[in-house]
C-alpha cells in the first residue's frame, strides 16, 4: 500500500503556477491552464460520443443526486494518453495506482450535489470497491470548458468555489494526514444554468488498480 499524501502535496506546493487554497481543513490546489486547446477539443467529441449516465456507489434514494452523464476513456486513444502522462507528470504516482479516467457531461439543470470522492468505510459496498485497490487517495479534476453560466464547484469546508475555467486543473487530497478519509473534501458538482459543461476526472488508489 502506497501513501502518497505528503510526496504528492510537496510536488504540488513546487509546482510553478500551483496555488494552494489556504485551508487547514484539507489540501487543495489548482493550476490554470493544464490541459492545452487541442486536447481539450478531442476529449469533448469523445464524451459526446460515448456519455452514459452517472452513478454513484452507494444509493442513497435521492434519483437527482447525480444528474450528469459520464465517459469512460479508452486507454488505447492516443489523447487519453497524453492526458494520463500530464497527470503522472504533475502528481509523481506511478500510473499504474490511476484508475481509469473519466469524463462527465453537465447539460443545463444537471449537477452531482454535496459528496466526497472516497468510499464511505460504512458504506454497503465498501468491500465491492476497495478490496482490491484500497481506497482513493487523490482526485484531479480538469475543466475542459466554460458554460454560459453555473457549473462551479464549491468546496464548502474551504469556503472556496471554482468558476469553470477551460484547461483549469482542481487536485485535492481525499484523505487526513492519518490515512482516514477527510470529511471536509465534500463538494458540490453545482447546477449548469446554461450551456454545457464537461470535465476530466482522475483517481488515484491506495494499491494498484487491477
Amino acid at each position: 500500500m502506497q501513501d502518497f499524501g505528503e510526496s504528492v502535496a510537496s510536488r504540488l506546493r513546487t509546482w510553478p503556477g500551483m496555488q494552494r487554497v489556504p485551508s487547514p481543513k484539507l489540501e487543495l490546489f489548482t493550476l490554470r491552464g493544464f490541459v492545452p486547446s487541442d486536447m481539450r477539443a478531442e476529449l469533448v467529441a469523445m464524451i459526446d460520443a460515448n456519455r452514459r449516465p452517472s452513478t454513484i456507489a452507494d444509493a442513497n434514494g435521492d434519483h437527482y443526486f447525480r444528474t450528469s452523464e459520464t465517459c469512460d476513456l479508452p486507454l488505447g486513444e492516443p489523447v487519453v494518453q497524453r492526458l494520463r502522462d500530464l497527470f503522472t507528470e504533475i502528481s509523481g504516482i506511478d500510473p499504474r495506482f490511476a484508475e481509469p479516467s473519466q469524463g462527465q457531461r453537465y447539460e443545463v439543470g444537471q449537477e452531482f450535489k454535496a459528496h466526497t470522492d472516497y468510499f464511505e468505510p460504512q458504506g454497503a459496498d465498501f468491500e465491492k470497491y476497495c478490496a482490491v485497490a484500497g481506497q482513493r487517495t487523490w482526485t484531479f479534476m480538469v475543466y475542459l470548458n466554460e458554460p454560459d453560466a453555473g457549473g462551479a464547484t464549491r468546496f464548502k469546508a474551504a469556503e472556496k468555489i471554482f468558476k469553470p475555467e477551460a484547461g483549469r486543473l482542481v487536485c485535492w487530497n481525499n484523505r487526513r494526514p492519518d490515512g482516514s478519509p477527510n470529511p471536509a473534501t465534500i463538494h458540490h458538482g453545482m447546477k449548469v444554468r446554461k450551456g454545457t459543461k464537461y470535465v476530466i476526472t482522475q483517481w488515484y488508489r491506495e494499491r494498484e488498480w487491477r
